[in-house]
């Protein structure tokens, strides 16, 4: 069953989303060549329980850290290490909290240094696919519309959409009802209602879109050993249209 939430509960969420939103932008910030993941999964652990919120993936289905940082051609839920990033990479660091009761979850590609210009055209390919997916988050509209969307301009673009992998809804439980799929067929799926919160999450490749799991057991990867991009927000559906819950403070 796909929840509807109420207008303070609602507002719960978009709290926990902005301090989610800004733990992100101090974690990117700290994205550099020589900098270690596990550097990184130390920080962002460190801003949320210093922000009296717990971190969402620790420990869930085993997962052993804060931080998702999928390096290059892994697409998502890498674990941190000692490796350290390198000039030219990308990253993804997909990152969750647990805030008054309600879970906050989002994600965004970060180059590492200067990277070369078809990888910067995958992120911002990425990025946008986000955005128009975003856009028909609207009542009255598909699950099915926000699919067609992602993966008809991804492929226009020349890129291939991850089909194995979706956005879900999301409230009291990090993944709810229903799966949001990054292809599809407009007017297709259940329809989009007003006080729904979900998280559209578009995971792209620069090549083939069929993926594997990575040796570390819990990361996807491309199998084609392609780069790939990831972004992700969490969003509310008023009668107005979509309102986004993962922005930062100084944006929302």
């Amino acid at each position: 069953m796909i929840t509807v939430k109420t207008e303070k509960e609602i507002e719960i969420m978009r709290e926990g989303g902005q301090l989610l939103a800004d733990i992100l932008e101090e974690v990117s910030k700290k994205v550099a060549p020589g900098v270690t993941t596990k550097e990184l999964d130390a920080l962002a652990e460190n801003l949320i329980l210093r922000n009296k919120a717990k971190p969402a993936f620790k420990g869930y289905g085993g997962f052993p850290a804060t931080l998702c940082t999928s390096v290059n051609n892994v697409v998502v839920h890498g674990v941190p290490s000692d490796r350290r990033l390198e000039e030219g990479d990308i990253i993804s660091l997909d990152i969750g909290l647990v805030y008054k009761g309600f879970f906050a979850d989002m994600a965004k590609t970060v180059a590492v240094g200067s990277v070369n210009p078809e990888a910067m055209r995958l992120i911002r390919v990425t990025k946008k696919a986000l955005k128009l997916a975003i856009k028909k988050s609207k009542p009255g509209n598909t699950f099915g519309d926000i699919g067609n969307t992602i993966q008809r301009y991804v492929e226009y673009q020349g890129f291939g959409v991850v089909r194995d992998l979706c956005g879900h809804g999301i409230g009291t439980e990090l993944h709810e009802e229903p799966e949001i799929l990054n292809y599809g067929k407009r007017h297709s799926g259940p329809k989009i209602k007003e006080g729904m919160v979900f998280c559209i999450e578009p995971m792209v490749a620069m090549g083939d879109w069929h993926i594997k799991k990575s040796a570390d057991k819990f990361g996807y990867e491309t199998k084609d050993g392609s780069l790939s991009a990831h972004f992700e927000h969490m969003v509310a559906v008023k009668k107005d249209g979509p309102h986004i819950l993962s922005l930062p403070t100084l944006t929302s």
